[in-house]
């Protein structure tokens, strides 16, 4: 299991995207986190011809299905959507990472006993 943004556990950040210029700023110690994921979808087009490592916020079903076809590297859900969404992946073998938002550690054993590929903490 991945897990993000916890306090003893060293990982990769994620950094608000809002335009090419923030995404092109970004080190490759970073994940560009697209701050808006909604068609004509051109960052994330930008970012999967680059080869650029980057994650969406999915609010639906919906959002997680276009982002793993543009190649998303992570999709970020609340844990309840999260859910649904490992389920999906899992039958569409994605090749982009569900990560489950979680403030404690009951949460990320219910995160591991749904199989969720990962979780990150406290994330707004």
């Amino acid at each position: 299991m991945l897990i993000f943004n916890h306090k003893d556990i060293e990982s990769e950040s994620f950094v608000e995207v809002k335009n090419l210029e923030d995404i092109n700023k970004c080190s490759s110690q970073n994940i560009a986190l697209l701050s808006k994921f909604n068609e004509p979808y051109e960052l994330a087009k930008y970012c999967k011809e680059q080869d650029i490592t980057y994650a969406i916020r999915a609010k639906s079903i919906k959002d997680a299905l276009f982002a793993n076809a543009l190649n998303a590297n992570y999709i970020i859900a609340d844990l309840n959507l999260a859910k649904n969404l490992q389920k999906i992946a899992t039958e569409y073998l994605f090749d982009s990472k569900i990560l489950a938002i979680i403030s404690n550690d009951l949460e990320l054993e219910e995160a591991a006993l749904n199989s969720i590929d990962g979780v990150i903490y406290n994330f707004n």
